[in-house]
């Protein structure tokens, strides 16, 4: 007897579009971390939309606040300019509308700057979430009273992203990768010194801040205008945290980089002048907890890209997941206060080793 294999979203999928689990009109799995995606038409035609199932087992490298990203889009659409629609269909079930189109980052150079449309338009989204009211998002929030500094207490908002990081990140998830963090000169207490510099920021206005925009998240439709799609990080808080994350992110030239900031401080402080106060002053201390946290997420990344069914080594993608992670560990080298960064060989040598020695058992599969 045949074993049916179809994962349960695409049956799900299959049932709402009124299709055959087979049908060619059923496009997916798309690339993703956090979610299964399978995209269909919806019965009528016109328009596509995603059915979604979150992936089992991930390991979660930043901190979620909004229980529903639907929810949440439902009540921002009409408000920020060029996010999915969602749709109801049958009992109350959610979909979100499929943005026909490419990723801002398909087929280009990762650090490419933006068009002069694109960078307007990113300017506008910078400007309209500055605009919301957050006290008159009724999405309902999961993450905990100590998660949810007063309005302003910017230092209590970066101290708490420190804590997650510390405690979730390297602390649990880092757990089975201790001794290859050792190798690689890694340890916590860069985020120590992080949390004395979070003491002198500025008190700045709270906003929502979407907390992942990169040029995956970003989509070019067929009119050339530039959509923001997964808001499943998106938080109520510092909202000069969002160009610091955008900046990490997109990995700008610094004089690209310094022109994004300049235009964001222009446009918040002609809309919220409260929301961007001591920006230049604090715009480093923000990317370089980016710089910090990225270094213990692409480390664990690393391991989880490098393994083979069977527990096995990877070696074709060996020197890649080591480059990347060489580059994370150059970029945050000062603020971990490294003498030095291993070279690409070393790092190589320290996945080749930690793959040789861990406990046997697969390795968890990260999200982003």
């Amino acid at each position: 007897m045949a074993v049916d294999t179809t994962p349960e979203v695409r049956r799900r999928a299959a049932a709402t579009a009124g299709l055959g689990e087979t049908s060619p009109a059923i496009e997916g799995p798309l690339k993703g971390h956090h979610h299964e995606t399978y995209v269909i038409p919806l019965p009528g035609g016109g328009r596509r939309c995603k059915v979604r199932e979150p992936r089992s087992g991930l390991l979660w490298f930043d901190r979620r606040c909004f229980a529903s990203e639907d929810r949440l889009l439902q009540e921002l659409y009409g408000r920020i300019s060029r996010i999915p629609e969602i749709v109801t269909v049958g009992e109350g079930v959610l979909l979100q509308g499929f943005i026909e189109g490419r990723t801002l980052g398909r087929g280009v150079m990762p650090s490419k700057a933006l068009s002069p449309r694109h960078r307007g338009q990113l300017i506008q989204l910078f400007s309209e979430l500055v605009s919301i009211e957050v006290e008159g998002i009724g999405a309902r929030r999961v993450c905990e009273d100590v998660d949810r500094p007063v309005d302003g207490d910017c230092t209590g908002f970066l101290g708490r992203l420190i804590t997650f990081t510390e405690q979730q990140v390297y602390e649990r998830h880092g757990a089975p990768y201790r001794s290859l963090f050792a190798e690689l000169g890694v340890d916590k207490r860069a985020l120590g010194a992080l949390r004395r510099r979070a003491d002198g920021l500025a008190g700045r206005s709270f906003a929502l801040v979407h907390g992942d925009l990169h040029r995956l998240n970003f989509i070019v439709d067929r009119a050339g205008d530039l959509w923001t799609i997964d808001w499943e990080l998106a938080m109520i808080g510092d909202p000069l945290y969002d160009l610091a994350t955008h900046l990490h992110l997109m990995r700008y030239s610094p004089r690209e980089a310094e022109r994004i900031a300049r235009l964001w401080a222009g446009t918040v402080e002609s809309v919220r002048p409260e929301c961007a106060k001591g920006w230049r002053e604090d715009l480093e201390v923000l990317r370089d907890y980016k710089r910090v946290q990225s270094v213990y997420t692409d480390v664990i990344r690393g391991a989880v890209a490098l393994e083979q069914p069977g527990g096995r080594l990877n070696w074709g993608r060996l020197p890649l997941v080591a480059h990347r992670v060489r580059e994370a560990l150059d970029e945050s080298r000062e603020v971990r206060g490294a003498a030095a960064v291993p070279t690409l060989r070393e790092v190589m040598a320290a996945y080749t080793r930690w793959f040789r020695d861990r406990p046997s058992g697969r390795v968890t599969a990260s999200a982003p």
